[in-house]
């Protein structure tokens, strides 16, 4: 079909706001393709919206419609139809193919919600990412982390990267990822969590958005080999209490993020964002297993122990979000600062979303002797962590932090049964494709 000269594009979104009469230029997929006796309607999709393209009898005199995810430009006259997408709809249409015409999609990214089983879905993800409902999960996802960049830049913080290629591991009990480091074993990082403490040396605030990998074998619709961490440092805090308050901040910027910058998605997937309290609701451990029943030797809180806790805080306390402080000093890392008042707990803290673990942070050691100590305490040689330590021989500030798992965020947010839902590319102990 013609090409019209030198199309300017335009968004699907702005084509109501065009004026009627005059020519469009719309680039996109073919959502869908509708041949009725007369007439045939194609939807356009581009990353805006939809837009309806009608092919009377001597358009389609000069070509067929392209099928179904068909890349086009299509060049059409802007005119209204209340019972197309947005009011409008472009007519006397002429149409370029962008490439070859495509293959039939796996599902139909048509119908207003994909009906596969998650499996088809998570194998065909190149494409099924395109369906609007998909695309609008990660929408959200990507506002979150626009928020929580956003709220700590206003305070100073410094985005940082660290190594995703380590030599040892960063938390004691989780399984490494070996990898082959020209012909030494290197492994892939479990938390960047060693270099944002060195970096609190260098600008006292610093951020981190990226993959973590933990090679622990669980198969639950809870877990991943590699999810997206949202990692926060500061230093010259009290205690983890300051921690909990900042944390507080970035959970109401990342909520505000996705109202501000995920309008289509959240009118298109309807969430019930959570209201943040003005100070998140605490509970220590050991009244936390009290409260739910369990043993008071337990030394962490089962799934179901998580999903009472959330139950009762928010009859309670009208509240998605509850802070468990004081976990066990037998269950934290060995870089975990005690309670002054009793070094059986930690100055450390899970918080629950909804009854789910969502964030853990605390108060971090920062005098090297305590390093030592601590270390040999559990058996470990301090030389194994010579680099690291060699930040605290220099001098640290008190400082403390915590991390945010994106996936499971999004998941909570949405109300999705498994965090495969709004993962992009999921890993887990099956799934190394696509």
């Amino acid at each position: 079909m013609r090409r019209p000269p030198n199309p300017q594009r335009t968004l699907a979104a702005e084509i109501p706001t065009a004026s009627p009469g005059t020519r469009a230029t719309v680039m996109g997929h073919v959502h869908r393709r509708r041949a009725l006796s007369s007439v045939t309607f194609l939807i356009v999709r581009d990353r805006s919206g939809l837009t309806q393209v009608v092919l009377g009898p001597s358009d389609l005199e000069r070509g067929d419609a392209p099928p179904e995810e068909t890349v086009v430009r299509v060049t059409g006259t802007v005119t209204s139809n209340p019972q197309a997408p947005m009011g409008v709809e472009l007519t006397a249409p002429d149409i370029e193919v962008l490439g070859d015409h495509a293959e039939t999609p796996p599902v139909e990214l048509w119908r207003p919600s994909l009906t596969a089983g998650l499996p088809v879905v998570l194998d065909n993800a190149a494409v099924t990412w395109r369906h609007p409902g998909r695309r609008a999960v990660w929408e959200i996802a990507a506002a979150s982390m626009r928020g929580f960049r956003e709220t700590l830049d206003a305070r100073a913080f410094r985005e940082v990267r660290s190594p995703k290629l380590v030599a040892s591991a960063t938390e004691s009990g989780a399984d490494l990822f070996t990898v082959d480091y020209f012909g030494r074993a290197g492994y892939l990082a479990q938390s960047p969590q060693f270099y944002k403490q060195q970096l609190v040396g260098v600008f006292e605030r610093v951020y981190e958005i990226g993959p973590v990998f933990r090679a622990e074998p669980h198969d639950t619709v809870r877990h991943l080999s590699e999810y997206t961490s949202l990692d926060v440092e500061f230093g010259f805090i009290d205690d983890h209490r300051d921690v909990l308050a900042l944390l507080r901040e970035v959970l109401a910027g990342m909520t505000e993020g996705i109202r501000t910058h995920a309008g289509p998605a959240l009118e298109a997937l309807s969430p019930v964002l959570p209201e943040i309290p003005d100070e998140i609701p605490v509970i220590h451990f050991r009244d936390a297993l009290r409260l739910v029943g369990a043993p008071e030797d337990e030394p962490d809180l089962a799934p179901a122990h998580e999903r009472a806790l959330g139950a009762w805080v928010k009859d309670t306390h009208g509240s998605d979000f509850l802070a468990v402080e004081g976990y066990p000093m037998t269950k934290r890392p060995f870089y975990t600062h005690p309670q002054p008042t009793d070094a059986r707990w930690s100055n450390s803290f899970d918080l629950l979303f909804r009854g789910l673990e969502l964030v853990t942070g605390g108060q971090r050691l920062h005098r090297h002797q305590d390093y030592v100590s601590a270390l040999a305490s559990r058996g470990e040689e301090p030389s194994a962590y010579a680099d690291y330590l060699s930040a605290f021989a220099h001098g640290m500030p008190p400082h403390g932090g915590f991390a945010i798992g994106l996936e499971r965020w999004v998941a909570r947010l949405l109300e999705a049964a498994n965090v495969r839902e709004v993962t992009l590319f999921p890993r887990d102990l099956h799934r190394l494709a696509p």
